[in-house]
């Protein structure tokens, strides 16, 4: 079990997600679809195309 600190924001991503993707490619889609810094503690969650598989992008300050 992990504990995320308060204020942490939880994004789910809205559709299909192509599971190749590595992390950096899911940090790049993260920085430019939202603008948003994946070094800033929120967790990102993204789902494949089946919905049996999901990855988490989650990095600790």
């Amino acid at each position: 079990m992990m504990g995320l600190p308060a204020g942490t924001r939880i994004w789910l991503a809205a559709g299909v997600t192509d599971m190749r993707s590595g992390m950096n490619g899911l940090a790049a889609k993260v920085h430019m679809t939202l603008l948003e810094d994946t070094l800033a503690g929120h967790v990102f969650v993204f789902r494949g195309k089946r919905g049996n598989v999901i990855k988490v992008l989650w990095a600790r300050r």
